[in-house]
């Protein structure tokens, strides 16, 4: 049986995802016995590196991919060895409109960007509308990114902070797709504009809970800039950062140890019971900070019902190409339109029909997604001999495709969903994506596919929800128990420091930050 430092730590953490492992480097950091109980073999959960084709020397981020809510206050902090690098292109959307071939390119300087706004709709009227919305959203993202790793603001003092009522209410209070709606006319452009209300999330623009406004929210926060990063050495880089930085500071690590209950009054050292390859054993800590779901939280406690049911929406694939593909839209080089956000039937019109297709339990006919590749902003996670003869990396995201969908037959409608995202970005291509494709050791071809239920089994991700639940607002009314940081349960010495946190969601370590001041004090 496992043999710890301890009989008694101050910090059991439960879960060595990047939220547990910013938890141990900053709890440990403060002279305080840490220890990390992790399920899998591995430390990272859904922010690993892997080699997912066999015998291919290409590492890829295979859940997790880019960045954008981590602050530069915890790499700091914690003395991580990890860079970001920006993508020279935001996005770029493919579309055939009166027989030809076109496309909306976002960055590569504001001349390019508004002479493709201009080509698309016909005027520069709606690249203002554009300047002028997401002016709006970037000085809010100034005001409001701070506040995350702060004391949770109320409603009221975090209106305040933003001091703009117009901002407020179209992000706080009305669906987003009104603001859309009011703000542009071009129906690309709107689709555009909504995917960062939808990635993860399966809601209609309009939803009343207003669910699809908080994860616009927390897209266009990150950084104070709305800018989503990629990882260099991928998103593993990140997590094997934290876990030296852990290490370093006197933090345990212990991998494949599974927990299966905590036993406390929320007074008393809280027992931790685990599983192992060996047998089953028993840790006590002061605290227990658990970087797992709500749901996970309520089972571990015995209060399984505690949790409501979530449900993710997402398709994940991975790529290998032995080139990039050539583009319909001669304008546009496809180092450029790869390399930043690359919409696939993302059109407003699009999205909505997807929904309503998807909420009937079909899977979309014509599936939204969208591509980006790693590789061309950061080769460093091919191999040299990769690099050298043109191999480039797709992660494809695809919107609108809830768990319930997978439920009766999870491989047949991966394989039919997947066949027709593909089909929807051949439509843009001058020659097929599988003409592209590289080929592993076994002569397989290097493609990957995860649904949501792929994500639960694999990750524990309840309904392969990514955020473990619906993102919230970052305000502390109507937070129960969440308390000052957002991270209490009812039990006084367990603490939620998972993306099911308040402020969670995304790699951002932010729950794990706000989890280890709330343990501190602060």
């Amino acid at each position: 049986m496992t043999s710890f430092g301890h009989d008694v730590y101050d910090d059991v953490i439960v879960g060595g995802g990047h939220n547990g492992l910013v938890a141990a480097a900053y709890l440990a950091r403060a002279g305080r016995s840490v220890l990390v109980l992790e399920r899998l073999g591995n430390t990272g959960g859904a922010a690993i590196s892997t080699r997912p084709f066999v015998g291919v020397d290409a590492r890829l981020s295979r859940y997790s991919y880019l960045v954008s809510l981590l602050p530069a206050k915890i790499v700091r902090d914690l003395g991580l060895n990890f860079a970001v690098r920006k993508r020279t292109v935001s996005s770029y959307t493919p579309v055939e409109r009166d027989g030809r071939a076109g496309g909306l390119l976002v960055g590569g300087g504001e001349s390019r960007t508004r002479e493709s706004f201009a080509r698309l709709t016909g005027s520069e009227r709606e690249y203002e509308s554009w300047r002028a919305f997401y002016g709006r959203t970037g000085r809010l993202a100034e005001k409001v990114f701070p506040t995350l790793t702060e004391p949770l603001p109320t409603r009221a003092e975090l209106r305040a902070r933003i001091d703009d009522e117009a901002a407020w209410r179209m992000l706080f209070e009305e669906p987003f797709g009104r603001a859309v709606e009011e703000h542009f006319t071009d129906d690309l452009v709107r689709g555009v504009v909504l995917t960062d209300a939808l990635i993860g999330t399966f809601a209609d623009a309009h939803d009343a809970s207003l669910v699809q406004n908080r994860c616009f929210l927390y897209h266009v926060i990150g950084g104070g800039t709305g800018d989503w990063d990629v990882p260099v050495g991928g998103m593993g880089a990140l997590t094997d950062a934290l876990a030296a930085a852990a290490r370093a500071a006197g933090a345990e690590i212990a991998t494949g140890h599974e927990v299966l209950r905590i036993d406390t009054d929320g007074r008393a050292p809280a027992e931790v019971t685990f599983r192992t390859a060996t047998g089953e054993g028993r840790v006590v800590g002061r605290t227990v900070l658990v970087n797992a779901s709500p749901r996970t939280l309520g089972e571990l406690l015995g209060e399984a019902e505690s949790a409501p049911p979530v449900e993710g929406a997402q398709l994940k694939v991975n790529m290998l190409l032995r080139r990039l593909p050539r583009l319909r839209d001669t304008s546009v080089d496809p180092r450029e339109a790869f390399g930043g956000t690359f919409h696939i039937a993302e059109g407003y019109a699009e999205l909505a029909r997807a929904y309503a297709e998807a909420a009937t339990g079909e899977l979309p006919s014509v599936p939204p997604s969208e591509i980006y590749c790693h590789s061309l902003t950061d080769p460093s996670i091919l191999g040299p001999e990769l690099v050298a003869q043109g191999y480039q990396t797709l992660t494809l995201f695809g919107l609108h495709t809830p768990a319930r969908l997978f439920g009766h037959d999870n491989q047949g409608a991966r394989e039919v969903l997947l066949t027709g995202t593909l089909a929807q970005l051949d439509a843009h291509l001058a020659e097929p994506l599988t003409d592209c494709l590289a080929f592993d050791a076994d002569g397989r071809p290097c493609i990957e596919a995860k649904t949501p239920l792929d994500l639960e089994r694999e990750l524990r991700l309840p309904g392969g929800h990514i955020f473990h639940r619906d993102l919230s607002w970052p305000y502390a009314d109507d937070q129960g128990a969440a308390g000052r940081w957002g991270v209490g349960t009812p039990y006084a010495n367990v603490l939620l420091c998972g993306a099911g946190a308040v402020r969670g969601g995304g790699v951002s370590g932010v729950p794990g930050h706000n989890a280890a001041m709330a343990v501190l004090g602060h």
